[in-house]
């Protein structure tokens, strides 16, 4: 999943675009508004992490022009800013949550694993296919009780292609899921990351579009 962090702090930046990186994001991080929204004109992000007091565009300024094109990416706000008016007023801007400094890291990957189940258009907390389990949270991936050793993109790969089944998803997609900007992006890295999925959950697995990219049909189920 592609993250977009915009948060002027250096201290605060560094911590949340470090941890969110273990936890296997593809994290992108700017510092001011105005980086952020030319980001967010030319990239694909999953979700958005906006502060509020950024120089160069306020983050409310930022997001009423992103709810004004009708860009639907959820938009988790990180700030200072805790009075009542405040919160009711990112939330009326366009904000799907709101959250205070100081705050748990924890608790920021709980609420934005629930923004991203629902941007889905899922209400269960884990992807089921067949007899293969995937669950965010843990970070995690079972087939017929067993865990699947899998590496943090073959994990992300999995899920978006989890979150999409019967959906094709071309290349340029999964690869802006997948890596942020400072991946120097080998021309064949997708395709290893598919290679080592098949031979962990079976080659007929995920089905190759010629040209175009990637799917899980319904009926591509795991048999053991």
């Amino acid at each position: 999943m592609r993250v977009l962090l915009v948060e002027d702090d250096a201290l605060l930046g560094e911590g949340v675009y470090t941890g969110l990186k273990q936890d296997g994001y593809a994290v992108d991080w700017v510092q001011d508004g105005q980086m952020a929204e030319i980001a967010l004109n030319v990239e694909h992000f999953d979700i958005l992490i906006l502060d509020l007091g950024l120089p160069k565009q306020d983050g409310l300024q930022l997001l009423q022009k992103l709810r004004a094109k009708g860009n639907p990416i959820p938009v988790l706000i990180l700030t200072a800013r805790d009075s009542l008016d405040d919160r009711i007023k990112g939330l009326d801007v366009g904000a799907d949550d709101y959250m205070v400094k100081p705050f748990d890291l924890e608790e920021l990957n709980a609420r934005m694993r629930a923004l991203l189940r629902r941007s889905a258009g899922r209400a269960a907390p884990k992807l089921v296919h067949g007899k293969l389990v995937l669950d965010p949270a843990a970070h995690e991936v079972r087939c017929n009780g067993a865990v699947v050793d899998l590496s943090p993109k073959e994990f992300a790969l999995l899920q978006t292609l989890l979150e999409n089944v019967g959906r094709v998803i071309s290349k340029t997609k999964l690869q802006e899921a997948l890596y942020s900007w400072e991946h120097d992006l080998a021309s064949n890295a997708l395709e290893v990351h598919v290679h080592y999925l098949r031979k962990k959950l079976g080659s007929g697995f995920i089905r190759t579009i010629r040209g175009v990219g990637y799917i899980i049909e319904p009926d591509n189920v795991i048999h053991t």
